[in-house]
């Protein structure tokens, strides 16, 4: 079997350790989209939308909902009803700063379904493009990504501005 070495998965790695110190997702939660340092895109009363530290594409945002819980049926009607809402004005977004011809929409609820932070629900809105899965993934299994996260991040701040 041959080997692709590919370091920044250790960057990664290293980043699911800091669950141990306290859920990543609480501690993001405290920052603002005002922050340059800060993948804040937008906050709302009961959840926040953030980019992806290490996304399966450009524009690859999550919804987070404030309250710290890994299950989903724990959510109230108003967590609920946000996160629809949110959703929503994300996929709006990417379509206004990105146009991208689809959407991967879903939460992995569980460690055994693929979740890297398994004790916080989130929500995944992935942009798509025909042909956005091209050797680098599939044989490679490197996904380029090709736009620097604080430039997307701009970018999608300035669509959800238009759009509220």
């Amino acid at each position: 079997m041959d080997k692709l070495w590919s370091p920044w998965r250790s960057q990664y790695i290293e980043s699911i350790k800091v669950k141990d110190e306290g859920c990543i997702f609480c501690a993001m939660s405290e920052d603002t989209a005002g922050n340059p340092k800060s993948l804040i895109i937008e906050k709302g009363k009961y959840t926040f939308t953030v980019l992806n530290l290490f996304p399966y594409n450009n524009g690859h945002l999550m919804v987070i909902p404030y309250r710290h819980t890994s299950e989903m049926e724990s959510l109230s009607q108003q967590e609920n009803i946000e996160i629809m809402d949110k959703l929503q004005l994300a996929l709006k977004a990417l379509k206004l700063v990105y146009g991208p011809e689809g959407f991967n929409l879903g939460a992995n609820l569980g460690k055994v379904s693929g979740a890297g932070i398994d004790e916080h629900v989130h929500f995944h809105i992935v942009p798509r493009w025909n042909g956005d899965t091209n050797f680098m993934p599939v044989l490679g299994e490197v996904k380029v990504i090709s736009q620097d996260l604080l430039v997307t991040k701009n970018k999608l701040i300035e669509a959800y501005q238009k759009l509220i």
